[in-house]
């Protein structure tokens, strides 16, 4: 049996019950962290809950090797992740490896911050359109993926809300910040042979440690959240679109926005 187990956003305190039950009864417990991982929390406090000792695996050996695939054909495995473990299309790709192989398989879902951000920012999850990351850019080749920016735009000509999420590069304990995201869509604006939708007067939310104690949301223009210190990882950005007088009140009276929002409602 093959166990696919979503930790959910921040410490081992999210892993639902079904979870921990499913992990404390497997034979092996592996674990991936380079698409997402648990900033409040460690190997040992999960390893203490579930009574077993987790095997952490590269990238590689998740997505060339699949060694725990092949040990489910004999025993219960189970690969743990960060939030929900079908997010990433990679987990999917194990399902139907399963599918072809013949092994029994079950999901434990997490809670993930595809519903969590666009919830704690207040806006009206159906308003929300296509979702984007912001890769690292290569500073060397001066490489600025446009896709994002597209993406958002698209979303704002639809006046649907954007839920931007920020890059990971975890085996270098690098993750890109609200700071880092909105200068690198400054930097795409910049460079547009036209006029871009989203410049510095842009409303924007940045949201911080979604599931933590310590969340925060800080709501205002680029211009005034590009410098704001947001703390410790992770971080993601929402472009609003069009606001509801509702979410507007949201914003201004939770998030911080200027209340000058309220004018255009």
């Amino acid at each position: 049996m093959f166990y696919l187990v979503g930790l959910g956003l921040f410490d081992e305190k999210d892993i639902s019950l079904k979870g921990v039950e499913a992990l404390k009864n497997v034979d092996k417990v592996y674990a991936e962290f380079f698409t997402s991982r648990l900033f409040g929390s460690n190997f040992e406090a999960i390893e203490e809950i579930i009574g077993k000792e987790i095997i952490v695996l590269d990238r590689t050996q998740v997505e060339e090797e699949s060694i725990f695939l092949k040990e489910a054909k004999a025993m219960d495995v189970a690969l743990i992740t960060g939030g929900d473990p079908l997010i990433a299309t990679t987990h999917s790709d194990f399902l139907v490896e399963c599918a072809r192989e013949g092994i029994d398989f079950e999901i434990i879902h997490g809670s993930s911050i595809l519903s969590s951000a666009p919830a704690i920012s207040g806006l009206q999850a159906y308003k929300f359109g296509k979702v984007t990351t912001i890769p690292f850019p290569d500073l060397e080749y001066d490489y600025f993926p446009k896709s994002p920016y597209i993406s958002i735009e698209d979303n704002l000509k639809m006046d649907m809300h954007t839920l931007v999420l920020l890059d990971i590069q975890a085996h270098k304990d690098k993750y890109m910040t609200v700071n880092e995201g909105l200068e690198n869509l400054m930097t795409i604006n910049d460079n547009l042979d036209r006029v871009g939708l989203i410049d510095e007067e842009t409303l924007a939310i940045g949201i911080a440690r979604v599931g933590s104690k310590d969340n925060l949301l800080k709501a205002g223009y680029i211009k005034d959240l590009i410098d704001f210190d947001f703390g410790g990882p992770l971080h993601c950005i929402v472009i609003p679109s069009k606001l509801h007088i509702v979410e507007a009140e949201y914003l201004v009276e939770l998030a911080g926005a200027p209340k000058e929002i309220l004018d255009d409602i």
